[in-house]
């Protein structure tokens, strides 16, 4: 009895031992504990007979073949055990399992094996059977974290490129509580690429979502996390879920707060169509939050741009700008769209597309506008084309039959104010810099020789730029385009881009 007692002990430290491995229990190791205790050598044998899953190193699998029909006979449910000879070898089989697959257990010993190791090798069959539910149930949890993870990101991508329509269709049968809401704000989390995964479960649904939010994997930056926040009652900064105190937005404010190395940017409200732009609004909050000392900012953002240019003269500028882009697939416009406000390598990141591919988009985008996209102050001039012409689908009655310049444009007093207003909070040699690196199209190290400086020096300028402007301007850099347009209205930066001879009207409107 002392025997069976303590190889009945021997198994339950090695089934805790097995519960407790980081990647998951082994049954392997269970048949190697059996050898050592028993003599005998153990195999795992699938239910037809034919595969040996797992096996101790000196299983004699020549046995298997004459064993085949009492193997068969036991997956059948025929027989639970059995004991037999099959040349020299004394063998000892059970069942493990009651359900569709009922591998069998076979032990093989030269010599007969002890009552000990003969009581113990049940024993033994329930605890591999347990464990490989438990493995069945961890391959099947990490299957789950895993689409859960590639839905919410599915969910993500189609509200930045296409919208929640599409966003509905794909998740039909499962819809996200988000997309019920009317508005959101997003809030962009900094945190340690290791925390991610656990802060994201930490409050993750059984649907895999996240009540009535969302919480996903930036598939660009690997400290980042995006989280939409339904706001649907206008909850002051983001702190309430669906306007009630103590959401997710509080709990990420929370974290922020006990961990010295987060931060994070707040977007104000949007429609949940607009969600690019909210993304965009965050991006620009985060990049102050870091120079912060709360490290927490919520967007407060200055009119943009676009708001105070006379809308008709600028609608026909943008129209114009973009017209060409009419005749081109809708994916290599929203590749485009996406190429203006984060860089070509992160847009196929977030595509799941390769390099090669979106640059072969953008390369007929370029084409067909005539401008080379990887210029600062073309893909500036794109933007702003993109922003003003943004839900406009239509061309109002008076909206002038011919289109001005950019240059034209921006020069009038609202722009000049907007400039104004912009820039007021840099020093000399943050403008300076900034002048510098523009004109070296954002190339830190010519901007340096320019300037006759360091590079660091010219990185810290664009971080202190950063949190002065609350833009984004070295992370996905969509801040530069506001940067471009302000020095050039303050005549410290040349347009550098003008539209080539345009036909003198245009004749429909497009659809972005």
């Amino acid at each position: 009895m002392r025997g069976d007692t303590a190889g009945l002990e021997g198994l339950l430290r090695e089934v805790r031992r097995q519960a407790s491995r980081p990647d998951g229990p082994d049954a392997r190791e269970v048949l190697h504990w059996l050898h050592r205790h028993t003599g005998a050598d153990f195999a795992l044998v699938t239910e037809d007979g034919d595969t040996v899953e797992s096996s101790t190193a000196g299983f004699p699998r020549e046995i298997l073949r004459s064993l085949a029909p009492l193997l068969a006979r036991m997956s059948g449910g025929q027989l639970a055990a059995a004991a037999t000879q099959a040349d020299e070898w004394n063998v000892r089989c059970e069942v493990l399992g009651v359900h569709d697959s009922r591998p069998v257990l076979v032990a093989a010993a030269r010599s007969a094996l002890s009552p000990e190791a003969v009581a113990l090798i049940p024993h033994a069959g329930s605890v591999i059977t347990l464990l490989r539910r438990a493995m069945d149930g961890d391959r099947a949890w990490r299957g789950f974290q895993y689409k859960a993870r590639q839905v919410r990101f599915g969910v993500l991508s189609a509200l930045l490129v296409a919208g929640p329509v599409l966003a509905r269709r794909m998740t039909t049968g499962a819809v996200p509580p988000l997309l019920e809401a009317d508005r959101l704000r997003v809030h962009l989390l900094h945190c340690l690429p290791a925390d991610r995964d656990r802060i994201v479960r930490a409050y993750q649904d059984p649907s895999g979502y996240h009540g009535p939010d969302l919480l996903v994997h930036c598939p660009v930056f690997k400290e980042h996390v995006i989280c939409l926040i339904a706001d649907d009652a206008g909850t002051r900064d983001g702190y309430g879920s669906g306007g009630h105190a103590g959401g997710l937005g509080a709990e990420l404010h929370r974290l922020v707060r006990d961990n010295p190395g987060y931060a994070m940017g707040v977007s104000d409200p949007h429609p949940l169509s607009s969600t690019a732009e909210a993304y965009g609004q965050a991006a620009h909050a985060l990049a102050a939050a870091r120079a912060t000392p709360g490290r927490v900012v919520s967007h407060r953002g200055q009119t943009p741009l676009g708001e105070v240019l006379p809308r008709r003269p600028a609608l026909a500028w943008a129209r114009a700008l973009l017209h060409p882009l009419d005749s081109l697939p809708k994916t290599t416009v929203d590749i485009t769209r996406l190429v203006t406000s984060m860089p070509r390598a992160a847009v196929a990141r977030l595509l799941d597309l390769s390099r090669n591919t979106v640059t072969a988009h953008i390369k007929r985008a370029e084409a067909a506008l005539g401008l080379d996209l990887a210029d600062a102050r073309s893909r500036a001039a794109v933007h702003l084309a993109l922003a003003l012409t943004s839900g406009c689908t239509t061309i109002e009655p008076d909206e002038p039959p011919t289109h001005p310049s950019l240059a034209d444009l921006l020069d009038s007093e609202p722009a000049a104010a907007w400039a104004r207003t912009f820039l007021l909070p840099l020093q000399a040699p943050q403008r300076r810099t900034l002048q510098a690196w523009i004109d070296a199209n954002t190339d830190g190290q010519q901007a340096a020789r320019r300037l006759g400086i360091s590079r660091n020096t010219v990185r810290a300028h664009l971080r202190t730029a950063e949190a002065l402007l609350r833009r984004d301007l070295l992370t996905a850099g969509t801040g530069v385009h506001d940067v471009v347009h302000a020095l050039h209205i303050a005549g410290q930066l040349p347009v550098g881009l003008d539209l080539p001879d345009s036909p003198a009207s245009i004749p429909t409107a497009r659809t972005p």
